[in-house]
Protein backbone atom coordinates (compact mmCIF):
# COMPACT_ATOMS: atom_id res chain seq x y z
CA UNK A 1 0.00 0.00 0.00
CA UNK A 2 1.37 3.42 -0.97
CA UNK A 3 0.67 7.05 -0.28
CA UNK A 4 -1.35 9.05 -2.74
CA UNK A 5 0.15 12.39 -3.78
CA UNK A 6 -0.89 14.32 -6.84
CA UNK A 7 -3.26 11.57 -7.93
CA UNK A 8 -0.52 8.93 -8.07
CA UNK A 9 0.86 6.53 -5.50
CA UNK A 10 4.35 6.83 -4.09
CA UNK A 11 6.36 5.32 -1.29
CA UNK A 12 7.74 7.41 1.53
CA UNK A 13 11.17 8.82 0.72
CA UNK A 14 12.98 6.48 3.09
CA UNK A 15 10.44 3.65 2.78
CA UNK A 16 9.79 3.21 6.50
CA UNK A 17 6.50 1.39 6.97
CA UNK A 18 3.66 1.27 9.50
CA UNK A 19 1.81 -2.01 9.98
CA UNK A 20 -2.00 -1.95 10.03
CA UNK A 21 -3.43 -4.76 12.16
CA UNK A 22 -6.91 -6.16 12.79
CA UNK A 23 -7.81 -5.19 16.40
CA UNK A 24 -9.88 -8.37 16.81
CA UNK A 25 -7.17 -10.84 15.81
CA UNK A 26 -3.84 -9.01 15.75
CA UNK A 27 -3.51 -10.11 12.12
CA UNK A 28 -1.45 -7.94 9.76
CA UNK A 29 -3.76 -6.49 7.11
CA UNK A 30 -1.43 -4.20 5.21
CA UNK A 31 1.29 -1.63 5.70
CA UNK A 32 1.59 2.03 4.73
CA UNK A 33 4.52 4.43 4.49
CA UNK A 34 5.51 6.36 7.60
CA UNK A 35 5.46 9.78 5.95
CA UNK A 36 7.83 12.53 7.11
CA UNK A 37 8.14 16.29 6.69
CA UNK A 38 9.44 15.84 3.14
CA UNK A 39 6.35 13.84 2.19
CA UNK A 40 4.05 16.49 3.65
CA UNK A 41 5.86 19.11 1.57
CA UNK A 42 5.40 17.04 -1.60
CA UNK A 43 1.69 16.69 -0.87
CA UNK A 44 1.23 20.42 -0.29
CA UNK A 45 3.15 21.18 -3.50
CA UNK A 46 0.86 18.84 -5.45
CA UNK A 47 -2.21 20.49 -3.93
CA UNK A 48 -0.88 23.95 -4.75
CA UNK A 49 -0.21 22.96 -8.36
CA UNK A 50 -3.81 21.74 -8.74
CA UNK A 51 -5.37 24.70 -6.93
CA UNK A 52 -5.64 27.16 -9.81
CA UNK A 53 -7.60 24.97 -12.22
CA UNK A 54 -9.79 23.43 -9.49
CA UNK A 55 -11.08 26.75 -8.13
CA UNK A 56 -11.99 27.84 -11.69
CA UNK A 57 -14.52 25.06 -11.95
CA UNK A 58 -18.05 26.05 -11.07
CA UNK A 59 -19.38 24.89 -7.74
CA UNK A 60 -21.93 22.80 -9.58
CA UNK A 61 -19.16 21.01 -11.53
CA UNK A 62 -17.39 20.26 -8.26
CA UNK A 63 -20.65 19.09 -6.75
CA UNK A 64 -21.25 16.63 -9.57
CA UNK A 65 -17.92 14.92 -8.81
CA UNK A 66 -18.98 14.53 -5.18
CA UNK A 67 -22.31 13.11 -6.29
CA UNK A 68 -20.69 10.54 -8.58
CA UNK A 69 -18.32 9.55 -5.78
CA UNK A 70 -21.25 9.05 -3.40
CA UNK A 71 -22.93 6.82 -5.97
CA UNK A 72 -19.80 4.66 -6.31
CA UNK A 73 -19.45 4.44 -2.53
CA UNK A 74 -23.01 3.15 -2.25
CA UNK A 75 -22.30 0.55 -4.92
CA UNK A 76 -19.21 -0.63 -3.01
CA UNK A 77 -20.45 -0.08 0.54
CA UNK A 78 -20.20 -3.73 1.64
CA UNK A 79 -16.55 -4.08 0.61
CA UNK A 80 -15.67 -0.69 2.10
CA UNK A 81 -17.43 -1.57 5.35
CA UNK A 82 -15.61 -4.88 5.60
CA UNK A 83 -12.25 -3.13 5.14
CA UNK A 84 -13.21 -0.58 7.78
CA UNK A 85 -14.14 -3.29 10.28
CA UNK A 86 -10.89 -5.14 9.65
CA UNK A 87 -8.72 -2.10 10.40
CA UNK A 88 -10.85 -0.36 13.04
CA UNK A 89 -12.62 -3.23 14.83
CA UNK A 90 -16.22 -2.02 14.99
CA UNK A 91 -19.10 -4.42 14.12
CA UNK A 92 -19.86 -4.72 10.43
CA UNK A 93 -23.31 -3.17 10.77
CA UNK A 94 -21.75 -0.07 12.34
CA UNK A 95 -19.21 0.12 9.51
CA UNK A 96 -22.01 -0.12 6.95
CA UNK A 97 -23.80 2.78 8.68
CA UNK A 98 -20.60 4.82 8.69
CA UNK A 99 -19.88 4.24 4.99
CA UNK A 100 -23.45 5.18 4.12
CA UNK A 101 -23.07 8.26 6.32
CA UNK A 102 -20.03 9.28 4.25
CA UNK A 103 -22.12 8.99 1.09
CA UNK A 104 -24.87 11.06 2.73
CA UNK A 105 -22.39 13.85 3.42
CA UNK A 106 -21.10 13.99 -0.16
CA UNK A 107 -24.70 13.97 -1.45
CA UNK A 108 -25.64 16.81 0.89
CA UNK A 109 -22.84 19.05 -0.36
CA UNK A 110 -23.49 18.08 -3.96
CA UNK A 111 -27.14 18.96 -3.40
CA UNK A 112 -26.51 22.47 -2.12
CA UNK A 113 -23.91 23.27 -4.77
CA UNK A 114 -26.46 24.76 -7.14
CA UNK A 115 -27.85 27.10 -4.48
CA UNK A 116 -24.69 29.01 -3.58
CA UNK A 117 -24.47 32.58 -4.83
CA UNK A 118 -22.95 35.95 -4.07
CA UNK A 119 -24.75 38.97 -2.69
CA UNK A 120 -25.64 42.16 -4.59
CA UNK A 121 -26.09 45.24 -2.41
CA UNK A 122 -27.60 48.57 -3.47
CA UNK A 123 -25.58 51.35 -1.80
CA UNK A 124 -27.65 54.29 -2.97
CA UNK A 125 -25.62 57.31 -4.01
CA UNK A 126 -22.44 55.43 -3.06
CA UNK A 127 -22.94 52.95 -5.89
CA UNK A 128 -23.47 49.20 -5.74
CA UNK A 129 -21.71 46.40 -3.94
CA UNK A 130 -21.04 42.76 -4.75
CA UNK A 131 -19.89 40.19 -2.20
CA UNK A 132 -18.59 36.84 -3.39
CA UNK A 133 -16.92 33.92 -1.65
CA UNK A 134 -13.50 32.65 -2.71
CA UNK A 135 -11.71 29.44 -1.68
CA UNK A 136 -8.90 29.68 0.86
CA UNK A 137 -6.40 27.62 -1.15
CA UNK A 138 -4.58 24.54 0.10
CA UNK A 139 -6.16 23.05 3.24
CA UNK A 140 -5.06 20.23 5.53
CA UNK A 141 -7.10 17.71 7.49
CA UNK A 142 -5.99 15.31 10.21
CA UNK A 143 -8.55 12.66 11.11
CA UNK A 144 -8.77 10.13 13.96
CA UNK A 145 -9.08 6.35 14.05
CA UNK A 146 -12.46 6.07 15.76
CA UNK A 147 -14.73 7.24 12.91
CA UNK A 148 -12.28 7.59 10.02
CA UNK A 149 -14.78 7.32 7.17
CA UNK A 150 -17.47 9.64 8.52
CA UNK A 151 -14.96 12.27 9.60
CA UNK A 152 -13.22 12.10 6.23
CA UNK A 153 -16.60 13.08 4.77
CA UNK A 154 -16.87 16.01 7.16
CA UNK A 155 -13.56 17.33 5.84
CA UNK A 156 -13.62 16.37 2.16
CA UNK A 157 -17.18 17.50 1.34
CA UNK A 158 -17.03 21.21 2.22
CA UNK A 159 -13.31 21.64 1.47
CA UNK A 160 -13.58 20.43 -2.11
CA UNK A 161 -16.97 21.95 -2.86
CA UNK A 162 -15.72 25.38 -1.77
CA UNK A 163 -12.93 25.10 -4.37
CA UNK A 164 -9.96 24.29 -2.15
CA UNK A 165 -7.45 21.51 -2.57
CA UNK A 166 -6.71 19.20 0.34
CA UNK A 167 -3.97 17.18 2.01
CA UNK A 168 -5.51 14.51 4.22
CA UNK A 169 -3.62 12.61 6.93
CA UNK A 170 -5.48 9.56 8.26
CA UNK A 171 -4.73 7.97 11.61
CA UNK A 172 -1.81 5.56 11.47
CA UNK A 173 -3.96 2.61 12.62
CA UNK A 174 -6.84 3.18 10.17
CA UNK A 175 -5.60 4.57 6.83
CA UNK A 176 -6.80 1.87 4.42
CA UNK A 177 -10.44 2.77 3.89
CA UNK A 178 -9.53 6.46 3.62
CA UNK A 179 -7.09 5.67 0.80
CA UNK A 180 -9.73 3.61 -1.00
CA UNK A 181 -12.25 6.46 -0.70
CA UNK A 182 -9.69 8.87 -2.17
CA UNK A 183 -9.31 6.52 -5.15
CA UNK A 184 -13.08 6.52 -5.62
CA UNK A 185 -13.02 10.30 -5.83
CA UNK A 186 -10.30 9.97 -8.48
CA UNK A 187 -12.45 7.54 -10.41
CA UNK A 188 -15.35 9.99 -10.16
CA UNK A 189 -13.47 12.74 -11.99
CA UNK A 190 -11.46 14.51 -9.29
CA UNK A 191 -8.37 16.00 -11.01
CA UNK A 192 -4.90 14.89 -9.89
CA UNK A 193 -3.53 16.79 -6.93
CA UNK A 194 -6.87 18.08 -5.65
CA UNK A 195 -6.94 15.47 -2.88
CA UNK A 196 -3.69 14.04 -1.54
CA UNK A 197 -3.39 11.43 1.21
CA UNK A 198 -0.27 11.24 3.32
CA UNK A 199 0.09 8.40 5.81
CA UNK A 200 2.27 8.45 8.90
CA UNK A 201 2.37 9.29 12.57
CA UNK A 202 1.17 12.57 13.98
CA UNK A 203 4.49 13.74 15.37
CA UNK A 204 6.09 13.37 11.93
CA UNK A 205 3.68 13.54 8.99
CA UNK A 206 1.01 15.42 10.92
CA UNK A 207 3.29 18.04 12.39
CA UNK A 208 5.07 18.46 9.07
CA UNK A 209 1.72 19.20 7.44
CA UNK A 210 0.62 21.71 10.09
CA UNK A 211 3.93 23.57 9.98
CA UNK A 212 3.97 23.96 6.18
CA UNK A 213 3.70 27.66 5.26
CA UNK A 214 1.71 26.88 2.11
CA UNK A 215 -1.27 25.60 4.09
CA UNK A 216 -4.10 28.12 4.58
CA UNK A 217 -6.27 26.13 6.97
CA UNK A 218 -5.97 22.99 9.09
CA UNK A 219 -8.94 20.96 10.34
CA UNK A 220 -8.25 18.50 13.14
CA UNK A 221 -10.38 15.98 15.00
CA UNK A 222 -8.76 14.34 18.00
CA UNK A 223 -7.48 14.90 21.51
CA UNK A 224 -7.50 18.22 23.35
CA UNK A 225 -3.74 18.17 23.94
CA UNK A 226 -2.95 17.64 20.26
CA UNK A 227 -5.54 20.22 19.24
CA UNK A 228 -3.92 22.86 21.44
CA UNK A 229 -0.53 22.12 19.94
CA UNK A 230 -1.93 22.35 16.40
CA UNK A 231 -3.53 25.69 17.18
CA UNK A 232 -0.21 27.03 18.44
CA UNK A 233 1.72 25.77 15.40
CA UNK A 234 -0.93 27.10 13.01
CA UNK A 235 -0.69 30.57 14.53
CA UNK A 236 2.88 30.96 13.24
CA UNK A 237 1.56 31.51 9.70
CA UNK A 238 -1.91 32.79 10.68
CA UNK A 239 -3.55 29.60 9.44
CA UNK A 240 -7.24 29.21 10.12
CA UNK A 241 -8.21 26.20 12.22
CA UNK A 242 -11.20 24.01 12.94
CA UNK A 243 -10.70 21.85 16.04
CA UNK A 244 -13.19 19.16 17.02
CA UNK A 245 -11.71 17.89 20.26
CA UNK A 246 -12.68 15.65 23.14
CA UNK A 247 -16.00 15.41 24.87
CA UNK A 248 -17.53 14.14 28.09
CA UNK A 249 -21.14 14.12 27.02
CA UNK A 250 -23.76 14.01 29.78
CA UNK A 251 -27.04 12.15 29.37
CA UNK A 252 -29.86 13.27 31.68
CA UNK A 253 -32.85 10.98 32.29
CA UNK A 254 -35.80 12.59 34.09
CA UNK A 255 -38.65 10.94 35.97
CA UNK A 256 -41.10 11.42 33.10
CA UNK A 257 -38.85 9.80 30.49
CA UNK A 258 -39.72 6.60 28.64
CA UNK A 259 -37.43 4.36 30.71
CA UNK A 260 -37.07 1.53 28.21
CA UNK A 261 -36.30 3.93 25.38
CA UNK A 262 -33.79 5.78 27.54
CA UNK A 263 -32.08 2.51 28.52
CA UNK A 264 -31.64 1.63 24.85
CA UNK A 265 -30.37 5.13 24.21
CA UNK A 266 -27.79 4.81 26.99
CA UNK A 267 -26.59 1.41 25.75
CA UNK A 268 -26.18 2.58 22.18
CA UNK A 269 -24.87 5.99 23.22
CA UNK A 270 -22.11 4.50 25.37
CA UNK A 271 -21.21 1.17 23.76
CA UNK A 272 -21.53 2.06 20.07
CA UNK A 273 -18.03 1.66 18.57
CA UNK A 274 -16.90 0.25 21.95
CA UNK A 275 -17.38 3.69 23.46
CA UNK A 276 -14.74 5.19 21.16
CA UNK A 277 -16.81 8.14 19.98
CA UNK A 278 -16.32 11.81 20.85
CA UNK A 279 -20.04 12.30 21.40
CA UNK A 280 -20.61 9.04 23.25
CA UNK A 281 -22.56 9.13 26.51
CA UNK A 282 -19.77 9.43 29.07
CA UNK A 283 -21.72 10.61 32.13
CA UNK A 284 -25.23 9.40 32.92
CA UNK A 285 -27.45 11.33 35.36
CA UNK A 286 -30.75 9.69 36.39
CA UNK A 287 -33.42 11.36 38.48
CA UNK A 288 -33.83 9.65 41.85
CA UNK A 289 -37.43 8.45 41.57
CA UNK A 290 -36.65 6.14 38.62
CA UNK A 291 -32.98 5.45 39.35
CA UNK A 292 -33.40 1.98 40.88
CA UNK A 293 -35.55 0.68 38.02
CA UNK A 294 -33.44 2.38 35.38
CA UNK A 295 -30.12 1.05 36.67
CA UNK A 296 -31.51 -2.47 37.00
CA UNK A 297 -32.76 -2.44 33.41
CA UNK A 298 -29.54 -0.84 32.18
CA UNK A 299 -27.47 -3.56 33.85
CA UNK A 300 -29.65 -6.32 32.39
CA UNK A 301 -29.47 -4.83 28.90
CA UNK A 302 -25.70 -4.22 29.07
CA UNK A 303 -25.13 -7.82 30.14
CA UNK A 304 -26.78 -9.06 26.93
CA UNK A 305 -24.28 -7.36 24.61
CA UNK A 306 -22.31 -9.82 22.51
CA UNK A 307 -18.66 -8.74 22.32
CA UNK A 308 -16.53 -10.24 19.56
CA UNK A 309 -14.92 -9.93 16.15
CA UNK A 310 -16.62 -7.15 14.21
CA UNK A 311 -17.04 -9.49 11.24
CA UNK A 312 -19.12 -11.91 13.33
CA UNK A 313 -22.84 -12.11 12.46
CA UNK A 314 -24.09 -11.46 16.01
CA UNK A 315 -21.50 -9.00 17.32
CA UNK A 316 -22.91 -6.01 19.21
CA UNK A 317 -19.57 -4.52 20.24
CA UNK A 318 -16.10 -5.08 18.79
CA UNK A 319 -12.65 -4.66 20.31
CA UNK A 320 -10.88 -1.46 21.19
CA UNK A 321 -8.78 -0.16 18.32
CA UNK A 322 -5.39 -0.89 19.86
CA UNK A 323 -3.69 -2.58 22.78
CA UNK A 324 -2.69 0.85 24.06
CA UNK A 325 -6.30 1.99 24.08
CA UNK A 326 -7.35 -1.10 26.03
CA UNK A 327 -4.54 -0.51 28.51
CA UNK A 328 -5.80 3.04 29.12
CA UNK A 329 -9.29 1.75 29.89
CA UNK A 330 -7.97 -1.04 32.11
CA UNK A 331 -5.86 1.41 34.13
CA UNK A 332 -8.79 3.79 34.60
CA UNK A 333 -11.00 1.01 35.96
CA UNK A 334 -8.24 -0.43 38.14
CA UNK A 335 -7.53 3.00 39.63
CA UNK A 336 -11.22 3.33 40.47
CA UNK A 337 -11.26 -0.12 42.05
CA UNK A 338 -8.05 0.39 44.05
CA UNK A 339 -9.07 3.83 45.32
CA UNK A 340 -12.65 2.74 46.07
CA UNK A 341 -14.02 5.56 43.91
CA UNK A 342 -17.09 3.63 42.76
CA UNK A 343 -18.93 0.33 42.52
CA UNK A 344 -18.58 -1.78 39.37
CA UNK A 345 -21.95 -3.46 38.84
CA UNK A 346 -21.09 -5.24 35.59
CA UNK A 347 -17.96 -5.71 33.48
CA UNK A 348 -14.76 -4.13 34.70
CA UNK A 349 -12.17 -6.35 33.01
CA UNK A 350 -10.72 -7.47 29.70
CA UNK A 351 -12.37 -10.46 28.04
CA UNK A 352 -10.49 -13.73 28.34
CA UNK A 353 -10.61 -17.00 26.46
CA UNK A 354 -9.43 -18.42 23.16
CA UNK A 355 -11.77 -16.26 21.09
CA UNK A 356 -10.35 -13.07 22.62
CA UNK A 357 -6.68 -13.78 23.31
CA UNK A 358 -5.33 -12.14 20.12
CA UNK A 359 -7.61 -9.10 20.20
CA UNK A 360 -8.11 -6.00 22.34
CA UNK A 361 -11.49 -6.72 23.91
CA UNK A 362 -12.97 -5.21 27.08
CA UNK A 363 -16.26 -5.96 28.79
CA UNK A 364 -19.01 -3.31 28.72
CA UNK A 365 -18.79 -1.77 32.18
CA UNK A 366 -21.21 0.14 34.42
CA UNK A 367 -20.11 1.98 37.56
CA UNK A 368 -22.28 3.48 40.31
CA UNK A 369 -21.60 5.26 43.64
CA UNK A 370 -19.01 7.46 41.97
CA UNK A 371 -16.88 9.57 44.32
CA UNK A 372 -17.05 13.29 43.37
CA UNK A 373 -14.03 14.33 41.37
CA UNK A 374 -13.27 10.83 40.10
CA UNK A 375 -11.31 10.87 36.80
CA UNK A 376 -14.01 8.58 35.44
CA UNK A 377 -16.25 11.67 35.45
CA UNK A 378 -13.84 14.57 35.06
CA UNK A 379 -11.79 13.12 32.20
CA UNK A 380 -12.79 11.72 28.81
CA UNK A 381 -12.85 7.92 29.07
CA UNK A 382 -12.61 6.69 25.48
CA UNK A 383 -13.94 3.18 25.90
CA UNK A 384 -16.87 1.03 27.11
CA UNK A 385 -17.12 2.30 30.70
CA UNK A 386 -20.18 4.25 31.85
CA UNK A 387 -20.51 6.01 35.24
CA UNK A 388 -24.13 6.30 36.43
CA UNK A 389 -25.13 8.94 39.00
CA UNK A 390 -28.44 9.95 40.57
CA UNK A 391 -29.72 13.52 40.86
CA UNK A 392 -32.75 15.00 42.67
CA UNK A 393 -33.91 17.31 39.88
CA UNK A 394 -33.17 18.84 36.48
CA UNK A 395 -31.42 21.87 37.97
CA UNK A 396 -28.86 19.66 39.70
CA UNK A 397 -28.42 17.58 36.56
CA UNK A 398 -27.69 20.68 34.48
CA UNK A 399 -25.23 21.97 37.07
CA UNK A 400 -23.39 18.62 37.09
CA UNK A 401 -23.49 18.44 33.30
CA UNK A 402 -21.81 21.85 33.09
CA UNK A 403 -19.20 20.95 35.72
CA UNK A 404 -16.72 19.95 33.03
CA UNK A 405 -14.02 21.49 30.88
CA UNK A 406 -15.70 19.86 27.87
CA UNK A 407 -18.72 21.05 25.91
CA UNK A 408 -19.30 18.85 22.88
CA UNK A 409 -22.73 17.23 23.16
CA UNK A 410 -25.45 16.39 25.69
CA UNK A 411 -28.88 14.77 25.77
CA UNK A 412 -31.97 15.03 27.94
CA UNK A 413 -34.64 12.32 28.07
CA UNK A 414 -38.07 13.61 29.07
CA UNK A 415 -41.69 13.88 27.93
CA UNK A 416 -41.87 17.49 29.15
CA UNK A 417 -40.90 19.97 26.47
CA UNK A 418 -40.38 22.73 29.04
CA UNK A 419 -37.68 20.57 30.67
CA UNK A 420 -36.19 19.86 27.25
CA UNK A 421 -36.10 23.58 26.42
CA UNK A 422 -34.52 24.44 29.78
CA UNK A 423 -31.80 21.83 29.22
CA UNK A 424 -31.17 23.13 25.70
CA UNK A 425 -30.90 26.71 26.90
CA UNK A 426 -28.65 26.05 29.91
CA UNK A 427 -26.33 23.15 29.06
CA UNK A 428 -22.94 24.24 27.72
CA UNK A 429 -22.58 22.15 24.56
CA UNK A 430 -22.41 22.52 20.80
CA UNK A 431 -25.31 20.12 20.25
CA UNK A 432 -28.14 19.00 22.55
CA UNK A 433 -30.36 16.04 21.75
CA UNK A 434 -33.82 15.35 23.17
CA UNK A 435 -34.79 11.67 23.59
CA UNK A 436 -31.84 10.53 21.44
CA UNK A 437 -28.05 10.70 21.36
CA UNK A 438 -25.24 10.47 18.76
CA UNK A 439 -27.26 11.31 15.62
CA UNK A 440 -25.49 14.00 13.57
CA UNK A 441 -27.16 14.62 10.17
CA UNK A 442 -24.94 16.34 7.57
CA UNK A 443 -27.34 19.30 7.50
CA UNK A 444 -26.71 20.11 11.18
CA UNK A 445 -23.61 22.12 12.23
CA UNK A 446 -21.53 20.17 14.72
CA UNK A 447 -18.73 21.18 17.04
CA UNK A 448 -17.88 21.98 20.62
CA UNK A 449 -17.59 24.89 23.01
CA UNK A 450 -15.00 25.59 25.71
CA UNK A 451 -12.46 22.73 25.87
CA UNK A 452 -14.15 20.75 23.10
CA UNK A 453 -12.90 22.89 20.27
CA UNK A 454 -13.61 25.76 17.89
CA UNK A 455 -15.36 25.91 14.55
CA UNK A 456 -18.05 23.71 13.08
CA UNK A 457 -18.28 20.65 10.87
CA UNK A 458 -21.28 19.94 8.61
CA UNK A 459 -23.94 22.13 7.10
CA UNK A 460 -23.62 25.53 5.49
CA UNK A 461 -21.44 26.63 8.40
CA UNK A 462 -18.66 24.23 7.40
CA UNK A 463 -18.85 25.23 3.73
CA UNK A 464 -18.59 28.93 4.62
CA UNK A 465 -15.59 28.25 6.87
CA UNK A 466 -13.58 27.02 3.87
CA UNK A 467 -14.01 30.27 1.93
CA UNK A 468 -13.63 33.98 2.53
CA UNK A 469 -15.65 36.93 1.34
CA UNK A 470 -14.35 39.38 -1.24
CA UNK A 471 -16.17 42.63 -1.83
CA UNK A 472 -16.53 44.85 -4.90
CA UNK A 473 -17.82 48.42 -4.65
CA UNK A 474 -18.83 50.18 -7.88
CA UNK A 475 -19.26 53.96 -8.03
CA UNK A 476 -21.40 55.45 -10.73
Amino acid sequence: MLMRIGGTETASLDEVWIEVKNPATGELIDRVPAGRNEDAALAVDAAEAASGSWKKKTMRERGMILFRAAEKVREQHKDLARLLTMEQGKPLHESIDEVRGYANILEFYAGISAHQSGEFIRLGSSGDGLVVREPLGVCGAIIPWNMPVLIMGWKVGPVLLAGNTLVLKPASTTPLTNIRLAKILDESGLPPGVLNVITGRGEEAGEGLVRHPGLRKISFTGSCATGMKIRELASHHLKEVTLELGGSDPMIVLNDADVDRAVEGAVRGRFYNAGQTCTAVKRLYVQEAIAEVFIRKLKERTSTLNVGNGLGPKTDMGPLNSSGQRDLISRAVEDLRENDHGTIITGGCALKGKAYEQGWFYRPTLVTDIVPGSPLVTEEIFGPVLPVMTVPNLETAIREANNSRFGLGASVWTSNMHSARKAFDEIHAGIVWVNRHLTIPPEIPFGGVEGSGIGRENGQDALDSYSRTKSLVMGW
